[in-house]
């Protein structure tokens, strides 16, 4: 289980990447890359990091499902994954 200080500073980042998408796009476009260096460091999409929804476990994510292998393991042994059953034979 990641610390809260770790999720809440991935959700940070994942808040700033939102508010400066659009402006990204336009400056790139442009090709002002002068004005793109003085955005701040952490609304570059690049520095975000897939992390589990659930522990915010960074390792082992499975991007369909947004959770890491243990959780989704353990979701799944429990039925709450919908569709998907332990394999037995």
């Amino acid at each position: 289980m990641a610390k809260e200080s770790i999720k809440a500073r991935q959700r940070k980042r994942e808040r700033l990447v939102a508010k400066y998408a659009k402006k990204r796009k336009e400056l790139k476009e442009k090709g002002d890359y002068e004005a793109l260096d003085k955005l701040p460091r952490n609304a570059s999409p690049v520095r975000l990091r897939n992390r589990c929804k659930l522990t915010g476990r960074p390792r082992g994510y499975m991007r369909r499902f947004g959770i890491c292998r243990n959780m989704f393991r353990l979701m799944a042994s429990e039925g709450k994954i919908p569709g998907i059953t332990k394999a037995s034979w």
